[in-house]
């Protein structure tokens, strides 16, 4: 710790402070611990009555650590009644286990009495290497921070963005950070969000290459032979961390209108060997997200995937991602008077 070990260039602390009785010590190296735990809390008189080896003894020295004064003005007795004449401590101990080594008991009272003399105050503290960060530094990596979390949607449902946002304000604020702090923490940041390869926005492609992938795949299929789940559920978990703006503005419907909560409405999860753009398993519901300008190759795979899904129970909805653009209110609308129906 900073400050721990002994300083011989700083002055020895001597207050009026409790008197340390070792009746009957058995070992030096006792009587050389307890002397430098007296060290550490500042307290000077030691009285031994009886040690067992004799006084003075080589490997009390040795045990001190330093503390050879204290051990120098040790008074000798050779009674009990005459050590404790004139005051006594009984530690609260458990009674089923009530032996403590000499040293730790001398530690508790000698702690107990400097934390009462000193009001508590640590004799050293952690070196400052940089000034308290300023409101405005912290200001701006917090703005710099929301701004980065909401390009990967973090804050979901959006009904609680203000709650999870003052959150994260405090577990900062009680830090109380220095400047160097918030220099680091903003690098983090930044390597965090401009070190992916592409923008922001919760993955590695862009909107355009979300919709490109989309569209390769519709055209050359989307997964492997049947029972071949391991290809599928990669692009699944790939498409998950790309959606296109249609897929975002409708995904973020999906979770902040109430009309569709509890529906166990997904995104971009397998069903076989295809992967469906929103999906409910309880309601057997398939919302499939059409894109402008679909060429005849995705078209046809497209009407084969809902032939396929139809087969097996699963009820479809085309939706237009240019709708899902222009009016969102009127999709929403559609979908939930078709997803009323189905939960009847």
């Amino acid at each position: 710790m900073p400050g721990a070990g002994t300083d011989k260039t700083k002055n020895w602390i001597e207050t009026p402070g409790p008197i340390i009785i070792l009746v009957e010590p058995q070992l030096g190296e006792n009587i050389g611990a307890t002397a430098r735990v007296m060290a550490n809390f500042a307290l000077a008189r030691l009285r031994l009555v009886k040690p067992r080896d004799g006084w003075p003894n080589i490997h009390a020295h040795r045990a001190a650590s330093g503390a050879d004064r204290i051990l120098e003005a040790a008074a000798l007795f050779d009674t009990l009644e005459a050590a404790i004449a004139d005051r006594i401590v009984t530690l609260p101990v458990n009674p089923a286990f009530a032996s403590l080594n000499l040293a730790q008991a001398v530690a508790v009272v000698a702690y107990e009495w400097f934390k009462l003399a000193s009001g508590g105050a640590l004799p050293f503290a952690m070196p400052q290497k940089s000034e308290p960060a300023g409101k405005q530094q912290v200001q701006a990596f917090f703005a710099n921070l929301e701004r980065q979390l909401d390009q990967i949607e973090y804050f979901r449902p959006l009904d609680k963005r203000a709650t999870m946002v003052v959150n994260l304000r405090n577990i900062f604020a009680r830090m109380q950070p220095t400047q160097q702090d918030i220099q680091t923490l903003h690098g983090v940041v930044v390597a965090l969000t401009e070190g992916r390869k592409g923008p922001a926005r919760g993955g590695v492609l862009d909107g355009e290459e979300a919709k490109a992938l989309r569209a390769l795949l519709a055209e050359y299929g989307q997964g492997g032979a049947p029972g071949d789940r391991g290809p599928v559920r990669g692009l699944a978990r790939l498409l998950r961390r790309n959606p296109t703006d249609a897929e975002r503005l409708l995904w973020d419907a999906f979770t902040n209108d109430r009309r569709f909560a509890g529906k166990g409405i997904k995104r971009q999860v397998p069903v076989g060997t295809h992967i469906t753009d929103f999906v409910s398993f309880p309601l057997r519901l398939v919302i499939d997200v059409v894109p402008a300008h679909e060429s005849t190759a995705a078209a046809k795979a497209r009407a084969e995937r809902r032939a396929w899904l139809s087969e097996r129970g699963y009820h479809v909805l085309d939706v237009d991602a240019s709708a899902i653009e222009v009016d969102l209110p009127q999709v929403l609308d559609r979908l939930a008077e078709k997803i009323a129906m189905r939960d009847r």
